[in-house]
């Protein structure tokens, strides 16, 4: 899917959300951080989607609720519309939110269980004064229900009386009353069966056919990401490593990160899937609070240089027509003129990049901690 360029909605700059890790009894002390999101950079043009994927604990959800001020930013500009929202405080800052909605990943833990469906959306609503009129009010509950796919009767239901899916359409509901112009729909149908998938990223592509929405689509379906999707940003360890539209990044990935990940989607022709290529990543995910030096990815990468690689970190870089990538070496890499070799796994210790004295902290895994 292509839509004409627009407008920059939301332009994000040098975005860095770190954690603290504390310790002690008495007095609190910060032993270390972790990096969850450090230095992003990106932009989006309204009316488009941007598909952002990554493995679990790359921090895709951390980003897009640092985009919301859900999250509090350590660093950087989050300017939506041309206002700062990373400076907004009180007052300000609430009625910003109402063009800034979030539809969440689990729809059964994001809904009040003890509220009603017509109370779940008049929240929003009453909270940003969109329900002085009474009659006008409960004409635009019949029609966000009617939006999403369900019964007017659905006002007097709870929660618990919905399947997964008909929760998942009264989340974007809720975010569509109180009529935002940017919606962050992180992993937003990740937990409903197939059928249910299509029904709801349907939805979504119509919505903003009607009411010019413009979408942040946080997710781990490859598949999904492709179908919905203007543009792509891939993410690893807290940082975009390679963005463009949808058709060059499935077609052509040029960083060594998205080629493995887009070589782990399964192929549904058996002779094609025998024959293609398939990228085994060596090791784990290094912890966002311990990052390796230089090139975040290095320790696992297949084209791993000695120099630069290990020492410098890469900036994400335009090579064309739109395409931009964080590798000091992708035009050798596309080009041929490196060839991958076999990389042996690193451990990865957090003793002694905290306090050597106290040893690693109990601070999780990357997805707990993201």
């Amino acid at each position: 899917m292509t839509r004409p360029a627009g407008d920059v909605l939301l332009e994000v700059t040098d975005l860095k959300v770190h954690f603290p890790i504390k310790s002690g009894i008495v007095f609190d002390r910060t032993v270390g951080h972790v990096y969850a999101v450090d230095g992003v950079d990106l932009a989006i043009r309204r009316g488009e989607t941007y598909g952002l994927v990554g493995e679990s604990g790359c921090g895709k959800s951390t980003l897009g609720r640092a985009i919301l001020r859900l999250s509090e930013p350590t660093a950087g500009s989050v300017v939506f519309d041309g206002t700062d929202v990373a400076q907004l405080k009180g007052e300000e800052l609430r009625k910003a939110r109402r063009r800034m909605q979030m539809v969440f990943q689990d729809p059964m833990s994001s809904l009040d269980p003890r509220q009603s469906v017509e109370s779940i959306l008049l929240e929003g609503m009453h909270a940003h004064g969109l329900d002085k009129d009474k009659a006008a009010t409960q004409r635009r509950l019949r029609q966000l229900l009617a939006a999403v796919g369900l019964p007017e009767t659905s006002l007097r239901k709870y929660p618990h009386e919905f399947s997964g899916g008909q929760r998942q359409r009264i989340g974007i509901a809720r975010a569509l009353a109180v009529e935002p112009d940017l919606i962050v729909a992180d992993e937003p149908v990740s937990a409903l069966d197939v059928s249910v998938q299509a029904q709801v990223v349907n939805l979504l592509e119509d919505l903003q056919d009607q009411l010019g929405l413009t979408y942040v689509v946080i997710a781990h379906d490859l598949a999904v990401v492709r179908h919905i999707s203007d543009r792509i940003g891939v993410m690893y360890l807290g940082a975009l490593v390679e963005e463009t539209d949808a058709d060059s990044l499935y077609r052509d990935p040029l960083h060594p990160y998205t080629k493995a990940l887009l070589s782990a989607i399964p192929v549904p022709d058996p002779q094609v899937e025998d024959t293609r290529e398939q990228i085994l990543l060596a090791g784990d995910l290094p912890s966002p609070a311990n990052p390796p030096s230089g090139c975040r990815f290095h320790t696992r990468c297949p084209w791993r240089q000695a120099s630069l690689c290990d020492t410098d970190r890469p900036q994400l870089r335009e090579i064309g027509g739109g395409h931009r990538v964080a590798c000091h070496y992708a035009e050798d890499i596309r080009d041929g003129r490196i060839q991958p070799h076999e990389v042996e796994p690193e451990l990865v210790e957090l003793t002694g990049a905290l306090n050597p004295d106290l040893g690693p902290p109990d601070i999780g895994t990357s997805a707990e901690i993201l």
